[in-house]
């Protein structure tokens, strides 16, 4: 099912897609970026988040998630893609007594995640979790999955299908129309699938993937 949880942050980060491809040369950029260390979280906007800190704004998507998802204390979540695990934190302030995991291919994220959530991340991948099957009351990758290429991305899907016990949730970027396609080339600096909906909605079907969905488009 369709869900919109991340729109509800999406549109707030105002972004200059031509500045992004003319201020530095977008391949040296997206080398530092795919190395998933300080200059994609915390060096210049140029190459990354500009610095990636915890300002609460994930919080509205935790409580619109535990809502939807009914979610109660001594449940478990895995964020696929943690980052700095700050969704993670704010599902534990939501919903006290929840139970978190994490995981991401980059140590850096790891490393510098939240105090209050570092014990429970670990660096991964998303094409081999180290869970048992069904295992999470919720799953989540948020941004994650479209930085994989198409055959990992088939992997991950299956991975995350086998994980959850029944509620899962990705939010992968898109493109509707030519403008869209053109703003997400400028912007990304680590994307590897390029994809419309309905090409989004075929790879999840192909991997056997049935939890729920956003697209995140650059209008």
């Amino acid at each position: 099912m369709y869900r919109e949880f991340v729109s509800l942050v999406h549109k707030s980060t105002p972004r200059d897609y031509i500045s992004r491809v003319t201020q530095r040369d977008k391949a040296e950029v997206a080398e530092l970026a795919l190395k998933w260390d300080y200059d994609y979280w915390d060096g210049s906007r140029e190459t990354g988040y500009g610095g990636y800190k915890y300002d609460g704004r994930w919080r509205k998507v935790a409580d619109a998630m535990i809502a939807t998802y009914d979610i109660k204390p001594g449940m478990r979540i895995l964020d696929v893609g943690s980052g700095k695990g700050f969704l993670l934190h704010d599902f534990m302030e939501a919903c006290p007594g929840v139970m978190v995991s994490g995981i991401d291919v980059s140590s850096y994220g790891v490393e510098h995640s939240l105090e209050s959530v570092k014990a429970y991340c670990q660096v991964c991948s998303a094409e081999k979790l180290p869970y048992p099957d069904h295992c999470f009351d919720l799953v989540v990758s948020i941004n994650t999955l479209h930085n994989l290429y198409n055959y990992e991305l088939h992997s991950a899907l299956k991975e995350i299908q086998r994980v959850s016990k029944e509620k899962s949730y990705v939010c992968v970027e898109a493109y509707r129309n030519e403008r869209e396609k053109v703003n997400l080339m400028y912007w990304q600096m680590t994307c590897r699938a390029f994809h419309t909906p309905k090409e989004w909605a075929f790879v999840f079907s192909q991997a056997g993937y049935t939890g729920d969905y956003e697209f995140i488009t650059f209008e």
